[in-house]
């Protein structure tokens, strides 16, 4: 079963190299991985005069890795999910094959071959040491591949677990929201470490080899010392967690596949609800309608955005600790706007095939773009606009105010063009949802980072003529300078806003079918 297990991901790959936008995600996502783990493997074998020093930059690079593999999932909204356990629901096998195949089966693919070669940095290491360290620095590479791919399934899997019930699903999106956060604080550290890592001594380096992701370091340091127990125990540590893992995903697997979701609970009566009350009984009205009422009850679509609502508001404080002032905090605003864009670009691909029914119906894609960038504006505009009011005055800064208030309106048309316009240029499917919220189809991670690095980017280059003003007024310390820019951005916004939708609204009414081919799972 593993080697069926196995060929299957190998033929889906193979596929997902020849298909056009899934095999330029894939070869793009291959190599800037393979760059990565060159540089990883380099810095491993050639960045510190010292053995020990080398160890030490090995067990934090390894952290680092690991730590990609936690965040990942989340920080992306996606994780490779090419065989779902789903798909094996009838078949003869036991939740621990099934999990042995499907762990089997997650090797077989590009990620896990530019992890091995970044690990095989620590061999480098070895190499001078002796036969000895070589094979005691192979068999960590290859168990710390095991560990940081399996805790990876592990922590998705329990995250999906916690959001099939209907207050899990609350408690999920906050545990991947908190997870994602993580990453920023940890990173933070880990960029960090060069000084500390130069001295090599103290309680920093002790830290980093007492962590996992820091044994088979270790056990490659304690057998170039001769000490065989020690060299040996910390492997023999790596398989026991590695096992533990297996194990602890075997059992998320059998929940996933008997325990049916919770209910979503009862439905209301529409006429008294207060989105029915206030928004008009349009065809807009009603996709706006639609569109809350699907951010607020879908797991996925919540898994997708409300992490990144609050990264984005933790994240200026992050930068302004690294910086050792607050000044950043005060943007905290046009932080959750620019997250929330790179989150939520691929707005017809949450809905899979349902966007027949807006195909076939004369005249509903005008009505469908605008009801999807309202009700986008909508969850965002006030969040950021709360932010960008309260925290300039609250940090003490009133001077931030014209660049925080300015940049907004800017922020916030660009993210709503970008938004409807990738996701009807460039959606693409997403399996259908089941026991995780955050699968992908294929390699949907590298799409789907290309696709939040553009709007990202598009945000900030269209903001330019703004900051220039702002610039300007600074420079001459004039304050009606200053806030000219704020209708400058108003002006900017709207007619990026409008340009949007309408080059949305004519794609999807042109190229509908072809939309609908490009979100139809796999």
């Amino acid at each position: 079963m593993v080697g069926v297990l196995i060929r299957m991901r190998l033929r889906l790959t193979a596929r997902a190299m020849r298909e056009g936008r899934a095999a330029v995600n894939f070869w793009v996502g291959s190599l800037f991985g393979l760059a990565a783990a060159l540089v990883t493997a380099a810095l491993i074998g050639f960045a510190h005069e010292s053995f020990h020093g080398g160890i030490t930059i090995a067990a934090a690079l390894f952290a680092g890795w690991t730590l990609g593999w936690i965040c990942g999932p989340v920080l992306t909204g996606s994780s490779d999910e090419t065989l779902q356990p789903e798909q094996f629901r009838l078949l003869p096998l036991t939740d621990r094959q099934l999990a042995y195949g499907l762990a089997a089966a997650a090797f077989a693919g590009p990620a896990a071959v530019v992890n091995l070669l970044a690990f095989l940095g620590l061999a480098i290491l070895a190499g001078p040491k002796g036969i000895v360290p070589v094979l005691i620095a192979l068999i960590g590479a290859v168990l710390q591949l095991i560990f940081v791919v399996l805790l990876s399934r592990v922590m998705v899997a329990w995250l999906g677990a916690a959001m099939r019930s209907r207050r899990g699903r609350d408690l999920g999106v906050l545990l991947a929201a908190l997870l994602g956060l993580a990453y920023y604080p940890l990173n933070l550290l880990i960029t960090n470490l060069g000084p500390a890592l130069e001295n090599s001594e103290g309680g920093l380096p002790t830290a980093l080899r007492a962590a996992p992701s820091g044994w088979a370091p270790y056990a490659v340091e304690s057998a170039v010392r001769g000490d065989a127990l020690w060299a040996v125990l910390p492997l023999l540590g790596l398989a026991a967690l590695c096992l533990a893992l297996w194990q602890a995903w075997a059992v998320l697997l059998h929940r996933r596949l008997t325990l049916p979701p919770a209910p979503a609970g009862q439905v209301l009566d529409s006429s008294t609800g207060l989105l029915d009350r206030y928004l008009p009984a349009t065809p807009v009205g009603a996709v706006v309608a639609k569109e809350l009422r699907s951010w607020w009850r879908d797991g996925r679509r919540r898994a997708a955005l409300l992490p990144l609502l609050l990264i984005g508001f933790a994240l200026p404080a992050f930068l302004s600790f690294q910086n050792n002032g607050t000044g950043t905090i005060a943007f905290s605003g046009g932080f959750v706007v620019w997250m929330a864009t790179m989150g939520s670009a691929n707005l017809y691909g949450f809905d899979g095939t349902s966007v027949w029914q807006t195909i076939v119906t004369p005249g509903a894609a005008r009505a469908d773009v605008r009801g999807r960038a309202i009700a986008w504006t909508m969850l965002v505009a006030p969040v950021a606009l709360l932010a960008a009011v309260i925290l300039p005055g609250v940090l003490g800064q009133p001077r931030l105010y014209p660049w925080v208030l300015c940049t907004l309106p800017v922020l916030l048309g660009v993210g709503v063009a970008v938004v409807v316009f990738l996701s009807t240029h460039a959606a693409f499917a997403l399996p259908p949802q089941r026991g995780n919220p955050f699968a992908g189809n294929g390699n949907p991670g590298c799409a789907k980072v290309l696709i939040q690095l553009t709007a990202g980017l598009g945000q900030l280059l269209i903001s330019v003529p703004v900051l220039v003003i702002l610039g300007v007024g600074t420079a001459l310390d004039n304050p009606f300078v200053q806030w000219a820019a704020l209708p400058v951005g108003l002006i900017i916004g709207g007619l990026a806003a409008t340009a949007g939708i309408r080059l949305a609204t004519t794609r999807l009414e042109a190229r509908g079918p072809e939309l609908l081919a490009e979100v139809k799972p796999r």
